[in-house]
């Protein structure tokens, strides 16, 4: 009997126990879940007294910056200078740039803006222009002095030989563009403006052709007509020329012979 009721006050001991731990833990909960949402500043989801902001609200960015020992969180609509933005499905962050003298990135090795008097090359930041190459128009930016900004071709010209739009069946077309930007000015370094290519087009008589055509036929026509008229004078008078012979031609005559 004693044992039973030994038995029964440990059960209820324990159950008292439990109990407890149960409500100072959630109590511990509370509290820390109180410490990190508490103060929390505009567009952070989750901070800290000791860390700051934990978690951004989404588009925002996550800058972490140093505080001694401490690394502090705060919440960006955009990265600063010196930082590139890298979006991610579960926080987007602000991570800093790696190259030398370089003021903005668009990746960790990729500048897209120099320092104060350095130029710009590929993404690097030098004192100088590399060697070939030189700033375009006065920036800060090195490009090849052959690379030169061309407009787009314009259309094709009426198919032509010899200045000639006709009397012809092979020629040839041609089309043009403009040169927008030359490196230091100098467009004897651009490419080409002009561009010809071979033609075939249905071969038509010229109007002035035409026109020498029926010239030269009528010439020809009247040198036939003179010739002919000619020709019919010529035997005109060759017939004339017979009959005066004819006429002038002396008839014989017999003498009679005296009578006995």
């Amino acid at each position: 009997m004693q044992l039973g009721l030994f038995v029964v006050v440990v059960f209820l001991s324990s159950m008292d126990l439990t109990g407890s731990s149960k409500v100072v833990k959630g109590k511990r909960q509370r509290r820390i879940s109180t410490e990190l949402s508490q103060g929390c500043a505009r567009g952070c989801d989750l901070c800290s007294e000791f860390n700051g902001c934990l978690r951004c609200s989404p588009k925002l960015f996550i800058l972490l910056e140093r505080n001694d020992i401490r690394q502090i969180g705060i919440c960006l609509p955009s990265c600063p200078l010196g930082y590139f933005g890298l979006r991610n499905t579960d926080m987007n962050k602000c991570i800093k740039c790696k190259i030398e003298n370089c003021e903005s990135c668009f990746s960790r090795n990729f500048c897209t803006k120099c320092k104060e008097g350095l130029y710009l090359h590929k993404g690097r930041c030098y004192v100088t222009c590399p060697e070939g190459y030189s700033a375009a128009n006065g920036t800060m930016e090195c490009s090849s002095p052959a690379q030169c900004e061309m407009s787009e071709w314009g259309p094709w010209g009426p198919c032509s030989k010899k200045r000639k739009l006709c009397g012809f069946k092979k020629g040839n077309e041609d089309r043009t563009r403009r040169i927008l930007q030359a490196p230091s000015g100098d467009v004897s370094l651009c490419p080409a403006t002009t561009e010809v290519r071979r033609c075939t087009v249905q071969k038509n008589q010229c109007p002035e052709g035409k026109r020498k055509k029926k010239e030269e036929q009528g010439k020809q026509d009247n040198a036939n007509g003179n010739r002919n008229r000619k020709d019919t004078k010529d035997a005109k008078s060759g017939t004339k020329k017979r009959k005066s012979k004819q006429r002038g031609a002396a008839v014989p005559t017999t003498s009679a012979s005296p009578a006995q």
